[in-house]
């Protein structure tokens, strides 16, 4: 769609709701409206109803983790309108302490989506009518999506032959697992791999 289609879309949005819209954008052929977090639920059910927008698909609800600042994570939500052939990406900003509405009431493939996020992330939604981990084990401690959150986990899953059931542990790496060459053929390496003395003999 033409930036200049994107620009009255989201002029149209903006003008029918100054109380949700903060301001709107058009980047790399992609309209941004950024909301604010108290009004995402009314401005999802507007842009499924307005006979203008119709953004009757909702095509994911992600996050992103920013923890210098202090609303630390955007919320963001992609929709799709089939009847138009229009794409949107709401972004709202919300602070580790604040809870976000669920709308699951408007779009019930939310549900997944929110559990997901609240998973990732740690992110409460308000109103969703089964608010619990979906990716991760029963237990489980921390997010692993915030950008905090230590690459190896904080513990481990196995089954112990001994006990006969699964056990966690904390995550201990040993040193010599540590230790990777797999005879790189990246810059560095200082030996000769198989095949290096036909690539000579065209030269």
């Amino acid at each position: 769609m033409p930036d200049t289609a994107l620009l009255e879309l989201g002029e149209h949005v903006k003008n029918a709701r100054p109380d949700c819209v903060l301001s709107y954008h058009v980047t790399n052929g992609e309209l941004t409206v950024d909301v604010a977090l108290a009004s995402i639920r009314s401005l999802v059910e507007f842009l499924k109803t307005d006979k203008t927008c119709r953004f009757t698909t909702l095509v994911d609800i992600t996050a992103v983790d920013h923890p210098a600042r202090e609303a630390r994570f955007d919320l963001v939500y992609h929709f799709l309108s089939m009847w138009q052939n229009h794409r949107i990406r709401l972004k709202a900003q919300i602070r580790e302490d604040e809870m976000a509405a669920s709308v699951t009431g408007v779009h019930p493939s939310a549900n997944w989506f929110e559990r997901e996020v609240f998973d990732m992330f740690g992110i409460i939604f308000t109103g969703h009518p089964d608010l619990r981990r979906i990716l991760t084990d029963y237990g489980f401690r921390g997010y692993p999506l915030r950008k905090d959150f230590p690459t190896t986990g904080y513990v481990e899953v196995r089954y112990d032959e001994t006990a006969k059931r699964v056990v966690y542990e904390p995550v201990d790496l040993v040193q010599e697992y540590r230790q990777f060459d797999f005879m790189s053929p990246w810059e560095g390496a200082d030996y000769v791999l198989p095949g290096d003395e036909k690539s000579k003999e065209g030269a």
